[in-house]
């Protein structure tokens, strides 16, 4: 019991450390919620159920957990984003040149979660989870052709998830849950304070709130199961500051701001079959309703006035994978997965901040069954970003060229690798 207790504690207090990172799913969604799941792809979430990270996935499907279990997962996400000018203009007010390329904005984060499963009676369970459900960070070098659009762009969520399940009978199980949330942003870039003067803007702001899940599992047949789930969006008034330094770093102004942001709800529908003893087979569909990020408005506290203004103009999205697991013996499993996934960002609204496109997965991982109570899973995926170009000089771009901004024209190489590890613990 010392052991258990240590563990839990350990969990806990790692998952509760600030979390960033680069996005691995599209927009700045963090879908790394566990390393097994990671080696499908992630595919069939909502209807495999195979250990406490259905917390996440699917609150109802902690109805196929036995006893108490525990999952401690680590994601360690490696994206990269490359641009290559190809027709971009300097700020013609700062008196500077134009800039390098802004070398690798993408650098390397680690992610953990936690969740935990018990029950309460013979039909009810109790979960929880931590984890961190959205997650951006973008960072080019000082001096680069975009900075006075961007040069630090970072976004950190801690969620806490308490989630209960209930199943009705042998074919149909519910689950609800709620979500306390914490945000964290600090967006920086350079800017013209007069003609030939050039200092830096630092925008930082936090908000916590409330959201909720659902989710539904049928157990269609002994082998099959298809589950459906809901997450909510959580609408935040970020409270910061505006800190405007000059070329000596003396500052120039520090205001208080606002800005509210919306973090988008999300539907998946998921399937899992048992082909025979050996094969597994899983997929599922997921709308994520990014759709509601339409701007970026930073908010002068005192006057009301804008201090800032991008336009995002975001569009819901869909994900699709499909996965395999092939258990070769009671010890030990592989697992496969591919999916693709929409980026939410329209070609001519895309920003230095977040140069999103859509993605494929490809993954695969394995899971070894160390006794009755125990195991660990590996998984990796890579993930081959489609390229992105970016020309902000016309009025409908998110950052429309002005003498202060200048005219960011060219294209974006991006990627990301994932490699998780998890240990889970019954009993």
């Amino acid at each position: 019991m010392q052991i258990k207790r240590t563990l839990i504690t350990y969990s806990i207090a790692a998952a509760l450390i600030t979390l960033s990172g680069n996005a691995a799913a599209s927009g700045f969604a963090l879908i790394e919620q566990s390393a097994s799941g990671l080696g499908n792809a992630f595919a069939g979430g909502a209807a495999g159920a195979e250990d406490a990270s259905t917390v996440f996935f699917n609150s109802a499907g902690m109805s196929q957990i036995k006893g108490s279990q525990v999952v401690v997962a680590v994601h360690a996400i490696k994206p990269s984003a490359k641009f290559s000018d190809t027709g971009s203009s300097p700020a013609s007010a700062s008196g500077q040149p134009l800039g390098g390329d802004g070398g690798d904005a993408g650098s390397l984060a680690y992610v953990p979660n936690f969740y935990y499963v018990m029950n309460v009676n013979q039909n009810m369970k109790f979960g929880l989870g931590i984890n961190a459900p959205f997650g951006l960070k973008t960072e080019y070098d000082a001096g680069w052709a975009g900075r006075f659009q961007a040069l630090k762009s970072e976004v950190k969520t801690v969620n806490v998830n308490p989630a209960l399940s209930y199943q009705m009978n042998e074919m149909v199980t519910l689950g609800l849950g709620v979500n306390y949330q914490k945000i964290d942003a600090e967006l920086t870039n350079n800017v013209v304070l007069a003609p030939g003067v050039v200092g830096t803007a630092k925008v930082s702001g936090s908000d916590n709130d409330w959201g909720y899940n659902l989710g539904a599992l049928f157990q269609v047949s002994p082998d099959s199961r298809v589950g459906v789930a809901y997450r909510s969006s959580i609408s935040y008034k970020l409270s910061g500051d505006l800190l405007v330094t000059g070329p000596t770093g003396a500052v120039v102004q520090n205001p208080s701001v606002t800005a509210d942001i919306k973090t988008p709800d999300s539907l998946s529908v998921s399937g899992f079959k048992k082909i025979d003893a050996k094969w597994d087979v899983m997929g599922d569909i997921s709308w994520t309703g990014w759709g509601k990020f339409k701007e970026l408005r930073v908010v002068n506290s005192s006057t009301g006035a804008t201090a800032s203004l991008t336009n995002e103009n975001w569009k819901n999205t869909y994900r699709v994978s499909l996965g395999a697991n092939h258990h070769y013996n009671e010890q030990w499993t592989s697992r496969i997965g591919i999916a693709f996934d929409q980026g939410p960002v329209e070609d001519q609204y895309r920003t230095a901040r977040i140069p999103d496109n859509d993605r494929t997965w490809l993954a695969f991982g394995g899971k070894y069954t160390a006794s009755s109570n125990s195991s660990v899973d590996v998984g990796y995926a890579h993930l081959f970003v489609k390229d992105s170009s970016i020309s902000n000089n016309n009025g409908s771009a998110g950052t429309p060229s002005t003498p202060t901004v200048g005219n960011l024209v060219g294209t974006y190489k991006n990627s990301v690798d994932i490699l998780s590890a998890q240990y889970t613990y019954s009993f």
